[in-house]
């Protein structure tokens, strides 16, 4: 359900809806709009978990800052259901670290503010992304997807502002309140599945990590000296229940969060290619999402044949760089989902994970559809496997090998 804030608007002017946060960029992003376009400004905010803090008081700041209308947009279920865990299915990860929590959330966000506009009979798109980073990208595929005749403004791509200072003396020139200031800090965006930390002491690649950057996890250092152990219930490779007790998708990753945060899980430092060109330093926390991809990886090991398995794993990083890129509406994407969709349908079981000084490590698993056959499987004597049979296998599986060689030497 949405909240709505709203001031006086022109009957005759064009409306323009802002994908909002409530930060710097955006609360100078209206105004603007105001001025050089002379659109009416609508925004929308995304609720994806970033957190009660985040959104307080988010649609007044709106309003203050010249917006007619202001609604925030609760979409943490939708987020989990239909982005995270089709993801987590998947088995994405972005260059071998990158649980993709920004990347993720960027088509719901814009796709809500496309419905949004069409509601309200907007003519006009627009949002805060610079022109350096992944973002614009992402918000422009999911527009060109689903609304392509609505006008796109990027005002970082277009505006003589230049930065962190160029913004503050914009507001307050205009008396627009902000909490923001000049200090170099770090960038973050942060919802449901993570926080990401960009910028300042990470800028140079050769910096150690600052102690205080994390906000969601334990150093691991300082962690418990006890291991904890979770249990997560799966359905057709979905969550469904934390410890046995079932709950919505969005109120499971929020506890996970909390639990494995404490003991210092799902910290990633990585140096990623940007789809844009230039590679960026980011730090991201992913605890709850951490164990849980460590979990179905866990139940596949079980439930899927080989050949299954091996293609599930083949296609997440081309899977991934679509998340990446923000290209979620697209048809080679929602094919691939179809394949990872049928394939999840065996992933039905409980899998344990232990917790201990930043590690998820699966410990205990269990599946209803179980290909592990402890008869087979077992170092002692059997009746089921005739171990002669190896040989016979071995030969034919050799045989190309054997001809190459054999007409090596003539």
């Amino acid at each position: 359900m949405a909240k709505r804030s709203s001031s006086s608007s022109s009957s005759s002017a064009k409306k323009v809806v802002v994908a909002y946060s409530g930060g710097l960029d955006t609360s100078a992003v209206i105004p603007w709009l105001k001025e050089n376009y002379g659109y009416d400004v609508y925004a929308i905010v995304g609720d994806v978990g970033q957190g009660t803090e985040e959104l307080k008081g988010v649609e007044k700041k709106a309003i203050d800052s010249g917006a007619t209308d202001c609604i925030v947009a609760d979409l943490r279920e939708e987020f989990v259901q239909d982005y995270c865990f089709p993801m987590l299915i998947s088995g994405s990860v972005y260059e071998g670290k990158y649980l993709l929590g920004t990347s993720i959330a960027r088509p719901l966000l814009a796709k809500a503010q496309v419905e949004y506009a069409l509601k309200i009979g907007a003519t006009a798109l627009c949002h805060g992304c610079t022109g350096k980073g992944n973002d614009q990208v992402r918000f422009e595929s999911t527009y060109a997807a689903l609304a392509p005749r609505l006008e796109v403004i990027a005002p970082w791509r277009i505006w003589d502002l230049r930065g962190r200072e160029d913004l503050l003396k914009y507001l307050a020139d205009r008396k627009i309140p902000t909490t923001a200031t000049a200090r170099k800090i770090y960038s973050r965006d942060r919802n449901l599945w993570h926080i990401s930390h960009e910028g300042a002491a990470l800028e140079n690649p050769w910096n150690t990590v600052p102690d205080d950057i994390w906000m969601l996890t334990t150093d691991p250092r300082k962690a418990p000296s006890t291991p904890v152990d979770v249990s997560i219930t799966f359905v057709k490779g979905r969550p469904v229940a934390l410890d046995g007790v079932k709950m919505k998708g969005h109120e499971l990753v929020a506890k996970l969060n909390v639990i494995a945060g404490k003991h210092g899980v799902g910290r990633v430092d990585i140096v990623e290619n940007r789809l844009v060109g230039m590679k960026s330093r980011g730090c991201y926390e992913t605890p709850g999402g951490t164990v849980l991809m460590e979990a179905l990886r866990g139940l596949e090991e079980l439930a899927l044949d080989r050949e299954t398995l091996h293609y599930r794993q083949a296609q997440a990083l081309k899977f991934a760089t679509l998340i990446y890129n923000g290209q979620w509406f697209v048809p080679i994407r929602e094919a691939m989902w179809a394949s990872f969709e049928q394939i999840a349908t065996k992933l039905n079981g409980e899998i344990v994970v232990r917790l201990y000084k930043g590690t998820a490590t699966t410990i205990r698993r269990r599946a209803k559809e179980s290909l592990f056959s402890e008869a087979f499987a077992t170092f002692s004597k059997d009746e089921v496997y005739d171990q002669k049979d190896a040989g016979g296998f071995i030969r034919l599986f050799s045989l190309p090998s054997r001809i190459a060689a054999l007409q090596r030497k003539g």
